[in-house]
């Protein structure tokens, strides 16, 4: 007994010594993608068949707006990785992305892999088709990796014929497995298009949601609305990685002094004034002469005690209207916090502080709250009462402030980008069928 579990431990421990450190190390944090690309630009290469090709096009309509993407619109041709050819292509693509620039690689093939699996089906030959399989795949996976680049592999999607479906998924397995162990980004296509009962259709909602024709004739390639819409599953993926590794430009060492003073520049002006505070506060300590006490090396002034009083309307307890006057406090403000507060407006002028508003809560607690007013069309702040701020109003009164395009409060539909006229026609289905899905 004692001898079975010894033989089991060394067992695990060999297990875990011979995974991959990529695996590994995948969920430790850190970004996935490098945080700081040349010029500041990430650059897309595009890596496989006629299915790439499609899903190309969407990414590049997808990429339009926003900057810091550059998607190469020169697709790597790669038709397969069983074919008797694709070992040559591959030694070609370890010399050619040796040096490619690209620091994001996106990789869709094998359509035309799924013809290599037996039709027989034999436990045995589908073994040896994995385990070949899953060697070129880890191949193709490790020559992408080099240079630092991050990979990205969208799974072959579901397809009308049975054979041809279970393929997909037979490939699909492999594919994710060898990218957890390689430390790929795995992107799942077959589930994105499946309908309602888990089965193949031609037909689909969107990315605006609108019921259209995805899948072409074949039953394998898609129509230009389903590489849109493959593509915003891509995308997805891609910009929540970029906006972590953007995030990593404030870690420190992840960047030199000067590369940290571009892109964060608000924090190396507050670490400047922390300084400098600290540096006025050991003058007075040791006896040395400090600026003055009331302005800051900003130009700020300590704000004085103010006190002003605001009349409001309000029902008594018989109905009948009163006038209750309401006593609004702004404490004292020292100059240093009038300059980290205002210190965004301008670099050589303190701005202007806002209105305070003050309200008592429970547990003997204050809260003030600062109302900045608005600039009018002249470019002069429009001072306004504090019964018309937008604390009072929304806070006090209870109303609710009308939402702003794009804003998350706004509910319309369609969203303003997505109005564009479509050319195809949905399929003749009953009204209570696609109509109230879509709903």
């Amino acid at each position: 007994m004692i001898r079975a579990l010894i033989t089991l431990a060394l067992s695990a421990l060999l297990m875990v010594r011979a995974l991959p450190a990529s695996a590994q190390d995948q969920g430790l944090g850190g970004s996935f993608i490098t945080p700081f690309p040349d010029n500041d630009v990430y650059q897309v290469q595009i890596v496989g068949d006629w299915l790439a090709e499609g899903l190309l096009s969407g990414l590049v309509e997808a990429f339009t707006v926003g900057p810091g993407v550059s998607i190469s619109r020169k697709r790597y041709d790669l038709a397969g990785l069983m074919r008797n050819s694709a070992p040559n292509e591959l030694a070609e693509m370890e010399q050619t992305f040796g040096t490619d620039p690209s620091h994001i690689a996106i990789v869709m093939v094998g359509a035309q892999d799924r013809y290599s699996l037996n039709r027989r089906r034999a436990a045995e030959n589908n073994d040896a088709w994995r385990t070949e399989y899953a060697a070129r795949v880890d191949r193709l996976m490790k020559l992408l990796k080099k240079n630092n680049r991050a990979v990205y592999w969208v799974g072959m999607p579901n397809m009308r014929r049975w054979q041809d479906n279970e393929r997909a998924q037979r490939m699909n397995d492999v594919i994710r497995e060898r990218a957890y162990l390689n430390g790929a980004r795995y992107i799942d296509a077959y589930a994105s298009f499946i309908d309602e009962n888990g089965g193949y259709s031609d037909w689909g909602p969107d990315v605006t949601g609108k019921i259209r024709r995805l899948r072409d004739s074949d039953g394998v390639h898609f129509t230009q609305a389903g590489y849109l819409k493959l593509a915003h599953f891509v995308e997805r993926e891609l910009k929540r990685d970029i906006a972590q590794a953007r995030t990593e430009r404030s870690i420190p060492l992840a960047g030199d002094p000067a590369e940290q003073s571009r892109v964060n520049p608000d924090k190396v002006r507050l670490r400047a004034e922390s300084a400098r505070a600290e540096a006025q506060a050991k003058a007075a300590k040791g006896g040395v002469a400090a600026p003055a006490a009331n302005a800051s090396a900003d130009g700020a002034k300590d704000q004085k005690l103010e006190t002003g009083k605001v009349d409001i309307r309000v029902l008594g307890a018989e109905g009948t209207e009163q006038i209750v006057t309401v006593e609004i406090v702004r404490p004292a403000i020292p100059a240093s916090v009038v300059a980290l507060v205002t210190r965004k407006q301008s670099n050589d002028k303190a701005a202007q502080m806002g209105d305070v508003l003050v309200d008592q809560i429970p547990g003997g607690l204050t809260v003030m709250s600062s109302i900045v007013p608005p600039r009018g069309a002249d470019g002069t702040r429009r001072r306004l009462s504090p019964t018309q701020s937008p604390y009072f109003r929304v806070l006090e009164k209870g109303e609710r402030l009308p939402s702003k395009p794009g804003r998350a409060d706004d509910f319309t539909w369609p969203r303003p980008q997505f109005t564009a006229e479509v050319r195809s026609e949905p399929p003749p289905v009953a009204e209570t069928g696609a109509s109230s899905r879509q709903r």
